[in-house]
């Protein structure tokens, strides 16, 4: 068979490379529409309060969390000579770069009240193309393969370039756009110039992975067009999300999205408050990070095959979370050197490598289980919904991720943070402050989201068991309504 055949399994690393260059886009937009720059962003260089900026975020990620199964549903029912997928991909790059350049670029002579709201408006805008490429490209990977370990491969790659992006622009952004020749961190044309290299890099990205797996197109799965009733349009919609294992996932989602929101929010002021970073040591933890994808990804495989999916995965989570809390749990309690020595950067950097290894490791082996999923929701609902399944599994975790966004504007205002000091400049009482609330909630939403898993089911026999059935079923959902949802949570096998 040739390689381009999802069916059997197997895909050449030209493949792999292809579809995952496509994350450089969604690891760009991660870094730029992630509260770590949005929040300073807005508070500290627009100058909006910060519950504003909070608030903002929060409507925006919730909106967005709607937006995705929308999506996701829209590109599972379409069916065109491109495939269900492929459309939407290349109608995504465009867009994706004209909504970048219209936000990082918003009129200076506007009050801030008008410019707050074109700024929310534009934000909508931008993480709707975001997301017109990244649901659908997300549900491509498991039509590329059915193969358990394979799916964990397909994923390594996703994450690699994700965070290659991501970081990558990172540095950029720190080290030219915001270093201190070109104005320092709070300096607004940095930003604009960073939102068109931004816009161009990301509608790049977007076309050479869709131009890359075009080919794959005649071998993905094209269930037949088929007419269905609103009541059980409802029923297989509800069948899918009513999956035991998608309900947990979701469920760890919920949780782990309000930590994660938090920590994106707050993480620039720690750097630059808590830690007395510059803005180039900021940019030296994103190589870290970099480096730690390489680490992750070459970790991931081998740990899944030697641990099983679900037990790799809740190991790995599990240190990493103890690993990314250990320097602020340290400083509070007075055993981390004295800021400025040299030796706190290197305990940070340290830090970042060994928890972002340990992240994206665990990352890349649960997108592998979400993808394990599609096949057993469709046993048992009889239809494919990959694009449904993957944005749902990303609904809570944005809506959570906002209420964290929020939660950080809370907290901001709670320990009276000034919104226009001077980076470096902010009193040490008012960050201890802000450690002491933020470190025992994050450290809890986090280790409760890794609990949540322990109850997901799907293993390597499982997924074998519905591959099989699969093979020898028709899986359009023209066979009938789909079976009862089951409880979400009956044993922990």
């Amino acid at each position: 068979m040739g390689e381009a055949r999802a069916a059997d399994g197997r895909l050449s690393v030209r493949s792999k490379v292809f579809y995952g260059f496509g994350s450089v886009a969604f690891g760009v937009a991660t870094l730029g529409l992630s509260s770590a720059v949005l929040q300073p962003y807005l508070n500290r260089v627009i100058g909006l309060p910060a519950l504003w900026v909070g608030t903002a975020i929060m409507a925006t990620l919730i909106l967005d969390a709607f937006i995705d199964p929308a999506i996701g549903q829209w590109s599972d029912k379409l069916r065109t000579r491109w495939g269900r997928r492929h459309p939407l991909m290349y109608a995504a790059a465009p867009l994706v770069a004209v909504a970048c350049i219209a936000f990082w670029n918003s009129p200076a002579d506007w009050p801030p009240e008008t410019v707050g709201l074109y700024l929310i408006g534009m934000l909508v805008l931008l993480r709707l193309c975001v997301s017109l490429y990244e649901v659908p490209s997300q549900a491509l990977a498991p039509e590329l393969s059915s193969d358990y370990h394979q799916r964990t491969s397909l994923f390594s790659y996703r994450f690699f370039f994700g965070v290659i992006g991501g970081f990558g622009m990172n540095v950029v952004l720190y080290q030219v756009f915001l270093s201190p020749e070109n104005g320092g961190i709070l300096n607004r044309d940095g930003y604009a110039q960073y939102g068109v290299l931004a816009a161009l890099v990301m509608a790049a990205s977007i076309l050479v992975s869709a131009i890359g797996t075009h080919r794959h197109i005649p071998h993905l799965a094209a269930p037949p067009e088929r007419q269905a009733s609103l009541p059980q349009l409802l029923r297989e919609i509800g069948g899918t999300l009513s999956n035991r294992s998608l309900v947990v996932v979701m469920l760890s989602g919920l949780c782990s999205g309000v930590a994660a929101g938090m920590t994106n929010a707050l993480s620039q002021y720690f750097y630059l408050e808590f830690w007395g970073l510059s803005a180039a040591n900021i940019s030296m933890l994103a190589l870290a990070s970099v480096l730690a994808s390489v680490s992750g990804v070459a970790a991931a495989a081998p740990t899944s095959k030697a641990f099983g999916k679900k037990a790799a995965m809740l190991g790995l989570f599990s240190l990493a979370t103890v690993t990314a809390s250990a320097p602020i749990l340290l400083r509070l309690l007075g055993l981390m050197p004295q800021n400025g020595t040299g030796w706190v950067f290197a305990i940070l950097w340290v830090d970042a490598f060994l928890a972002t290894t340990l992240a994206i490791a665990g990352y890349i082996i649960i997108s592998s289980m979400i993808a394990d999923i599609v096949e057993d929701a469709a046993v048992k609902t009889g239809v494919r919904s990959e694009g449904l399944l993957f944005a749902a599994n990303g609904l809570l975790p944005k809506f959570t991720a906002g209420i964290g966004v929020f939660m950080s504007g809370l907290l901001l205002t709670f320990v009276a943070f000034p919104s226009h000091a001077p980076a470096g400049t902010v009193a040490p009482e008012i960050m201890r402050h802000l450690a002491l609330v933020y470190l025992p909630i994050t450290f809890g939403m986090n280790m409760l989201s890794i609990l949540v898993l322990v109850f997901y089911r799907i293993d390597r026999e499982t997924h074998e068991r519905n591959v099989a059935a699969l093979a020898g079923e028709k899986t359009v959902g023209d066979a009938g309504p789909p079976p009862e949802a089951e409880p979400v949570i009956a044993s922990a096998g």
